[in-house]
């Protein structure tokens, strides 16, 4: 049977001799390649300061908690994105807000952020207050999605306008940008992932990217359960003697063998984007000439799209289904027979307010959020990863095209 994952990481040789350095150094927990990939991957982002963690669900906590995040305070975020986004609010002692999303971009619907604020609080000594639970409403935390920025300057725009501060979840958006500009470098805490199936990996891991110094050294005192002084200071002298903790904090480090992998791993990025950017353009010719019941996604003018994913619509007119429900269960067969052909695809990502955590807590409906909802059920993920062939994809768009016409 022909093999297609849906992703798989691109190493050589060059990781395996960065890890080697480090196990030879015997420095191995987070220390001076941590530091020099956090240095490496800010610089390429084009952004002051690089704070490296365990993923980019602690970078998100870490980012929340060290801007003012906590109890008795809401925070808007996308209904459709991967859970994390929500979980880190929750994690911050927070309430997260849903707002709803574009389905032609998967980004948060700064219409739908507006309304909210302009329906569900009141202004009352410079703050915002939700009329239902009294919370103050703190801030926006929007997401990157598939490795498009969203409408960031609009989102900016209306932080400002409300006195409300905003971390952008990038988790799959290294490499964005819009006009230029990379994401982190809109003016907030920016959090990236490193996870596999993103552009560049460590196993695991993540960081925030930001200008503003102040922040980036209590994060990095959080992160270091407090402490005043990170490990590789105290190694250059006086490390007999722990450190001063001025307030409870985490173990969100990062550790130099992951960075070692990291330090091989962002010297290819710039090529893996190139690459995705030229496969997804090629899905786009043979999606249109070969599957017209699928949706391909957009990026907007001035945007740059990394294609951390390759995201479709299913086009339910098209295959002649009336409504999402059926679109959604017929999407999941779909996905079922490529897998038995070895053809490895995923849902884009899920609608928050349908899991039952957020379900049970919130007494959400589908219905709440149109356009999640119709994501949820009608988004595919096809293979994409560096070492992909166009004999690859047009396997997957041939299979694809079998698979419906035995509909």
């Amino acid at each position: 049977m022909r093999k297609i994952p849906v992703t798989t990481p691109y190493f050589t040789d060059e990781e395996a001799e960065e890890v080697k350095k480090v196990l030879d150094s015997g420095w191995v927990a987070q220390g001076p390649t941590v530091a020099k990939f956090e240095e490496a991957i800010a610089s390429h982002e084009g952004v002051a300061n690089g704070v490296a963690t365990t993923s980019c669900t602690t970078a998100l906590h870490l980012a929340m908690v060290a801007s003012g995040l906590g109890a008795g305070m809401d925070a808007i975020a996308p209904a459709f994105t991967f859970v994390a986004t929500e979980n880190a609010i929750v994690m911050a002692g927070a309430t997260p807000v849903m707002a709803d999303i574009h389905q032609e971009t998967f980004n948060i619907d700064v219409d739908h952020v507006k309304r909210i604020i302009e329906n569900d609080y009141d202004k009352k000594d410079g703050k915002l207050i939700n009329k239902k639970t009294g919370n103050v409403l703190w801030g926006i935390v929007p997401v990157h999605e598939f490795g498009l920025c969203c409408d960031i300057n609009e989102i900016n725009k209306i932080a400002k306008e409300n006195g409300l501060k905003v971390i952008e979840d990038a988790a799959c958006a290294l490499g964005a940008m819009v006009d230029g500009v990379h994401e982190g470098a809109f003016g907030n805490p920016a959090c990236v992932s490193f996870h596999p199936r993103k552009s560049i990996t460590t196993g695991e891991g993540g960081m925030v990217l930001t200008d503003d110094e102040k922040l980036a050294k209590r994060m990095k005192e959080l992160r270091t359960h407090g402490s005043t002084v990170s490990a590789d200071a105290r190694d250059k002298g006086h490390g007999f003697l722990l450190p001063e903790h001025n307030e409870a904090g985490y173990n969100y480090r990062m550790t130099d063998i992951q960075a070692g992998v990291g330090m091989a791993q962002v010297k290819k990025l710039d090529d893996i984007i190139e690459t995705k950017r030229k496969r997804a353009a090629i899905y786009n010719k043979l999606i249109a000439e070969k599957l017209p019941e699928f949706i391909t996604p957009l990026e907007p003018e001035g945007y740059f799209h990394t294609y951390q994913s390759y995201v479709c619509m299913l086009n339910i007119e098209k295959l002649g289904i009336e409504d999402i429900a059926a679109g959604g269960k017929y999407r999941n067969e779909l996905l079922q027979k490529l897998e038995d052909i070895g053809i490895a695809t995923r849902q884009g990502t899920h609608a928050v307010h349908m899991l039952g955590y957020y379900r049970n807590r919130f007494g959400y409906k589908p219905e709440d959020y149109s356009n999640a909802y119709a994501c949820d059920h009608l988004s595919i993920t096809l293979p994409l990863y560096m070492q992909m062939t166009d004999d690859d994809q047009e396997y997957v768009v041939d299979t694809i095209r079998k698979v419906i016409d035995e509909r």
